[in-house]
């Protein structure tokens, strides 16, 4: 009986520039889904020019199963260009926004976070602290379990943000 290894789960950040119109996002998602493919984060946004769209998702798998997604994205369309930005280097951020109670233990680990990271108070009552953190993917993955240790109340987050570190080509 043949013994075979583990094929190595990689994550990667893509950032796939497609055309600005109704439908596209649901045809990127559709495609995630129908394959079995799993996205693990996913944000979206109009560019610099009001035609196209980014979308940033992160996803999960081996080598074969990641390249396959990347082929089956550049068959969409409306799908412009595809950037695999993991191995490139690049720029990233995730929003948190974030409710804990109000207690003097909250205000002092929350102290000790700020002085860390990218985190505020942006709105207060005598019962809860609504907290903003903007940190990278990587930070906010570990600021999380800090904010469980803490108390969180409700939560919402984005998903992760990207840009490429590498100057434009002319």
């Amino acid at each position: 009986m043949a013994i075979h290894e583990a094929t190595p789960v990689k994550e990667r950040i893509l950032s796939v520039l497609v055309e600005n119109r109704a439908g596209v996002l649901s045809h990127v998602v559709g495609l995630f889904s129908a394959r079995g493919f799993n996205i693990d984060s996913l944000a979206v946004g109009e560019t610099e020019d009001a035609t196209m769209s980014r979308i940033t998702l992160v996803a999960k798998g081996d080598e074969r199963t990641l390249e396959q997604i990347k082929k089956q994205l550049n068959k969409l369309i409306d799908v412009i260009k595809i950037q695999d930005l993991t191995d490139e280097g690049f720029i990233d951020r995730e929003l948190m926004l974030v409710k804990l109670k109000n207690t003097p233990a909250a205000k002092k680990a929350l102290g000790a976070l700020a002085a860390k990271h990218r985190i505020q108070i942006v709105d207060e009552d005598p019962k809860v602290l609504a907290i903003e953190c903007v940190e990278t993917r990587e930070n906010t993955k570990k600021i999380f379990e800090s904010f469980k240790e803490i108390g969180i109340v409700e939560i919402a987050q984005t998903g992760a943000v990207a840009l490429s570190k590498k100057p434009p080509k002319d």
